[in-house]
C-alpha cells in the first residue's frame, strides 16, 4: 500500500510539473508580445502556438525515441533511434520504469513540454521581421532533430553523460541550445528597420505593453517551479523543496543585481533589465538547482544579473538586434549556469569545471553548425526576412491579415 501511495504521489507531482512547464508558453507569449510592437502581436502568438503544437507532435512522431533511444553499454552514445511513434513498455504499474517513480506516459508528456521551449527562445529573438513559413520550417527541423539528438547525449545516457557532464534541468540542453540558434538567426536576419542609426548607434524600439511583459515574467517564474522541480523526477520532499528554494533565490538575486547594476551604468531603473535579470537568474540556476545551497544560488543569480546587463550591451555593440534579450538570458546565462556547477556545485572542482566547459563547447558547436546550415538553406531558397514594406506595415497585417487589438473607434456608430 505504501509503494502505491508513493508511486501516486510521484506521478501526480510530475503531472503537476508538466502543467507548469506548459504554462510557461503563456509566459513566453506575454513577454514577447509586451516587449515588441503592437503591429506584430498576432504573429508572435501564432508562432508560440505553432511551437507547442508542432513540438508535441514531432516529439511523439520521433523526438522522444531519438532522445531516449536506449544506448547499449559500451556504445559511443552519439546517435541512435528507437523507432517512430510511442508505445509504453509492457511492464507493471510500478515496475522498473523511472525507478517506480511515475508512468511512462507522464515522462513522455513532461519531456515533450521541454522540447518546444528551445524553439520558443528563438521566437522572441527573431520577432518582427522573420517570415512565418521560414520560422515554421526551422522549428520543425530544430525541435524534431537537433534538440533530441543533443538531449540524448546527456539525458538519454549518451557520451556527455558517460563523461560526467551535469545539467540538471537544461541550462545547456534547453536554454543555451536555443540561445545559440537565436544568435545565428539574428545574425543572418539583420536588425529591424530603425534599430541602428547610420553611425551604428542603437535606437530603442519600445515594447507596446510592459505590464503584459511583466505578467509574462511572473508566469515564467511560476512555471520554473515545474521546470526545475519536475527535473527531480520524483516527489522526493527534500530534493524538490531544495530545488524550489535555490530556483527562487537565484531568480530574486538575478533581478536585484541586474536592476542595480544597470542603474549604476545608465543612471535609471530599467524595468526590462529587472525582468530579464530574474529570467537570467532562473536560467543560471537550472543546471545545478539540486546541487546548490541557498548561498551558492544567490551568488549564481547575482552574477547572472550582471551578465544580463553586460550581455544586452554586447549584443547592441555587435549590431545584433534581439528585441527581447533572449541571447543574454538564455545563451549567456545558460553557459554561466552550466559552468557554475563546476564552481559551486556539490561536485565542484577543476575536473568537473573542465567537463562542464567541454560539454558547453560541444553543444555550442553542434547547435551553431546545425542552425547555420538550416537557416542558411532557408535564406537562399525561400528567404528568411519579410519585405521592408511588410515589416513597416507589421507582420499581423502582412502575414495574417488581422489586428491583435480591435480599433473600437472605427466600429462606433
Amino acid at each position: 500500500m505504501e509503494s502505491t501511495s508513493l508511486f501516486t504521489a510521484n506521478n501526480v507531482w510530475m503531472m503537476t510539473c508538466t502543467a507548469l512547464v506548459f504554462f510557461m508558453h503563456l509566459g513566453f507569449s506575454f513577454l514577447e508580445i509586451g516587449l515588441t510592437r503592437q503591429k506584430n502581436a498576432v504573429n508572435i502568438i501564432f508562432k508560440n502556438f505553432f511551437v507547442i503544437t508542432a513540438g508535441l507532435l514531432l516529439y511523439c512522431i520521433g523526438g522522444f525515441n531519438l532522445m531516449y533511444p536506449g544506448f547499449e553499454e559500451g556504445s559511443m552514445g552519439f546517435l541512435k533511434f528507437a523507432g517512430f511513434g510511442i508505445t509504453a513498455p509492457e511492464i507493471g504499474m510500478f515496475a522498473e520504469y523511472a525507478n517506480g517513480g511515475y508512468t511512462w506516459w507522464t515522462d513522455f508528456l513532461f519531456q515533450g513540454m521541454f522540447a518546444a521551449t528551445a524553439a520558443t527562445i528563438v521566437s522572441g529573438a527573431v520577432a518582427e521581421r522573420i517570415k512565418l513559413k521560414s520560422f515554421m520550417i526551422f522549428t520543425v527541423i530544430y525541435v524534431g532533430l537537433v534538440y533530441p539528438i543533443i538531449g540524448s547525449w546527456k539525458w538519454g545516457g549518451g557520451f556527455l553523460d558517460q563523461m560526467g557532464f551535469y545539467d540538471f534541468a537544461g541550462s545547456t540542453l534547453v536554454h543555451s541550445l536555443g540561445g545559440w540558434a537565436a544568435l545565428i538567426a539574428v545574425y543572418l536576419l539583420g536588425a529591424r528597420i530603425g534599430k541602428f542609426s547610420k553611425e551604428g548607434k542603437p535606437n530603442a524600439i519600445p515594447g507596446h505593453n510592459i505590464p503584459l511583459a511583466s505578467a509574462g515574467v511572473l508566469i515564467l517564474w511560476l512555471g520554473w517551479f515545474g521546470f526545475n522541480g519536475g527535473s527531480v523526477l520524483s516527489a522526493d520532499p527534500e530534493l524538490t523543496s531544495l530545488t524550489l528554494v535555490t530556483t527562487c533565490l537565484s531568480a530574486a538575486a538575478g533581478g536585484v543585481s541586474s536592476a542595480l547594476f544597470s542603474n549604476i551604468l545608465y543612471k535609471n531603473f530599467d524595468l526590462t533589465m529587472f525582468m530579464n535579470g530574474i529570467l537570467g537568474g532562473l536560467v543560471g540556476i537550472t543546471a545545478g538547482a539540486d546541487q546548490m545551497g541557498p548561498t551558492e544560488a544567490i551568488l549564481i543569480g547575482l552574477i547572472a544579473g550582471i551578465f544580463i546587463v553586460l550581455g544586452v550591451a554586447l549584443v547592441d555593440k555587435l549590431k545584433l538586434d534581439d528585441p527581447v534579450g533572449a541571447i543574454a538570458v538564455h545563451l549567456i546565462c545558460g553557459v554561466w549556469g552550466t559552468l557554475a556547477v563546476g564552481i559551486f556545485g556539490a561536485m565542484a572542482g577543476l575536473n568537473q569545471f573542465l567537463i562542464q566547459l567541454i560539454g558547453v563547447a560541444i553543444v555550442g558547436a553542434f547547435s551553431v553548425i546545425s542552425s547555420l546550415i538550416i537557416l542558411y538553406i532557408i535564406k537562399v531558397t525561400i528567404g528568411l526576412r519579410v519585405d521592408p514594406d511588410e515589416e513597416m506595415k507589421g507582420l499581423d497585417l502582412s502575414e495574417h491579415g488581422m489586428d491583435a487589438y480591435a480599433d473600437f473607434r472605427l466600429n462606433q456608430h
